[in-house]
């Protein structure tokens, strides 16, 4: 059996049996207690939600009885190989293990049963993802792109500004409420995953920029009918009807300015401007317990693999000391 597309996998999960009314329940409470406990995130919870859902359909159209709460390694074993076939990435199935063991320590805890089926089960190898930097001179080229005759076009920019300074998740900027900006003590709140809130500083440059954006741009764009949401709590950038820009719509401006500034598209990530931030304060000698601050990282282990892509400072260091240097 050939692998399958992303799209082609979509289509085989809509033939998929309905998942059984207990599996449903079960994963609800599971997820409910995970989220108390853990205060796991929304999109976490989605994920884990997905991926339970898809073993209990599956074991549902293959047969197998007992539904979730009974499952046994061998079940385990054999989804697993079974999304290995599809063409489902090692990192992906990686979550579907935390999923898993998640899933069956909170059944132990409830005394639904009294063994672990996860316990011999192995995380698959995963390569080590080097994040995709741009240069210091690429990115002000990016930054540099949006056109400013325009109330959308300082929104961009401002945001672009913002995003680089602060090294932000695309979910964390697209989600700013109006009050997260102190222009006074110059810093960002920022809410990032697991509802935990950090202050990160601004610099002068995205200082001006977001201070031009609230004088100039925002006040032309916050007119017309709002959404519900909107109206309730605004958001800092506004987009159409007076709402908060997409993921989507987001990414969209920055594959638009990276063609605007020469850069090819593909040597953009969504996270490219946070990878950016994070090599360039590396390369300028930060701290990396206080880049774990600024990114929000809940382990260093996580801030870690920016070591792997701030060669240039570590190339200086050792010209500087080596005594053969």
């Amino acid at each position: 059996m050939s692998a399958k597309t992303p799209a082609e996998r979509r289509i085989a999960a809509t033939r998929l049996p309905e998942l059984p009314e207990a599996d449903a329940m079960a994963i609800a409470a599971f997820l409910d207690a995970f989220w108390a406990e853990r205060g796991a995130g929304a999109a976490t919870l989605a994920s884990y939600r997905r991926d339970l859902a898809g073993l209990g359909r599956w074991a549902r159209a293959s047969g197998r009885r007992g539904g979730l709460a009974h499952a046994d390694a061998a079940l385990l074993y054999d989804y697993l190989a079974h999304r290995s076939a599809e063409g489902y990435s090692a990192r992906s199935n990686a979550r579907l293990l935390a999923a898993l063991r998640a899933f069956f320590a909170h059944q132990a805890q409830r005394g639904i049963r009294t063994d672990d089926p996860t316990a011999l089960l192995l995380p698959p190898r995963q390569p080590r993802p080097l994040p995709k930097a741009l240069s210091e001179s690429e990115i002000e080229s990016l930054l540099a792109a949006p056109a400013l005759d325009t109330p959308a076009g300082l929104r961009d920019r401002a945001m672009l500004e913002l995003m680089y300074a602060a090294g932000l998740r695309v979910s964390e900027l697209v989600g700013l409420p109006a009050n997260a900006v102190n222009l006074r003590q110059g810093v960002v709140r920022v809410t990032g995953k697991g509802g935990k809130d950090r202050l990160v500083p601004l610099g002068e440059e995205a200082m001006h920029w977001l201070r031009r954006y609230l004088d100039e741009a925002r006040p032309r764009l916050d007119k017309g009918a709002a959404s519900a949401r909107a109206a309730l709590d605004p958001p800092l950038f506004l987009g159409p009807k007076r709402a908060a820009l997409t993921r989507q719509q987001f990414w969209r401006l920055v594959k638009q300015s990276a063609l605007a500034a020469g850069i090819a598209p593909r040597r953009i990530s969504p996270h490219g401007l946070r990878h950016s931030f994070a090599t360039h304060l590396l390369n300028h000698g930060a701290d990396l317990r206080v880049l774990q601050m600024l990114l929000g990282h809940g382990s260093l282990s996580t801030t870690q693999i920016y070591t792997h892509v701030a060669k240039q400072r570590l190339k200086n260091l050792h010209a500087q000391h080596h005594p053969r240097g």
